[in-house]
């Protein structure tokens, strides 16, 4: 099956993102870590894709996003941009490598730049960030911005439950998405977020707001790769939609694979030199 949009072989760039928010196109985004899934993702038409520091979760076993580094970002960074012709490789710049200081998020932007090949990094936080936002988007840098449920920040909520319900952090998250804007960010992620207020932020602001979890009037939509094809087992968020079943499917191969060596069925005399 052909993708979506593969006939339009051009690359995704900044400048894309907003025409196709412009004339009313959804945005796919899904997440990729290595150089073989990329090469799939992106080829079956994929807009964006985001080297997400979820990384943490699903290919190291971390709990939360917060243990992964600079070093681990830029090797899965780097294996994604090998296997990608024409989406935008988004890169997460991951816990620690930009909070509390310009200085230290601009070096680590440029290593990620440099080392990577990526097309833009992502950051989480609004206004508490915003100078380092302005510092890494003026070196050259395109920057998507992040809101709503933060997973860096999962040990201050103590919850990964729906953010921006209550009127006071609600305004300060459209605060915070203008304060992005008007820094120069190309885009927004909203995760976990009331649909209602997702879309008024996405009417409000000019450019595409991405959301996970965050309802569906907002620009184009972002999920873990592993989740959507059904690779992970115990995780079922409501906004999940599973569109494989490839923990079972895998399984069984795995399993037949294993009876045939056993019974001595594999290699057979065509699979031999």
């Amino acid at each position: 099956m052909a993708g979506y949009i593969s006939e339009d072989s051009r690359k995704v760039t900044t400048h894309r993102l907003v025409e196709m928010k412009q004339r009313g196109e959804k945005i796919s985004m899904l997440t990729a870590y290595d150089y073989t899934m990329a090469q799939i993702v992106d080829g079956a038409g994929m807009d964006v894709i985001l080297v997400g520091d979820s990384a943490s979760n699903v290919m190291a076993g971390n709990v939360t996003t917060l243990p992964i580094t600079l070093d681990q970002m830029i090797y899965h960074a780097k294996s994604v941009v090998r296997g990608v012709r024409r989406a935008m490789v988004v890169v997460d710049m991951p816990f620690g490598s930009y909070q509390g200081n310009e200085l230290e998020g601009l070096a680590s932007a440029i290593r990620i730049m440099k080392e990577s090949h990526a097309d833009a990094l992502k950051m989480e936080g609004g206004e508490e960030i915003i100078g380092t936002v302005k510092r890494i988007i003026s070196a050259g840098i395109p920057v998507m911005g992040h809101l709503g449920l933060m997973p860096q920040s999962i040990n201050k909520y103590g919850t990964y439950t729906v953010r921006a319900k209550d009127d006071a952090e609600a305004q300060k998250l459209v605060r915070d998405a203008h304060l992005l804007e008007e820094a120069g960010c190309f885009g927004l992620v909203l995760e976990k977020i009331p649909a209602q207020l997702a879309g008024c932020v996405a009417r409000e602001l000019t450019i595409p707001v991405i959301g996970i979890g965050a309802g569906g009037d907002v620009d184009g939509q972002v999920l873990v790769v592993q989740d959507m094809l059904g690779m992970n087992n115990g995780f079922r968020p409501r906004f999940l939609r599973r569109y494989a079943d490839l923990h079972t499917v895998m399984t069984d191969a795995i399993s037949r694979y294993i009876s045939d060596v056993k019974t001595s069925d594999f290699p057979n005399e065509k699979e031999q030199y």
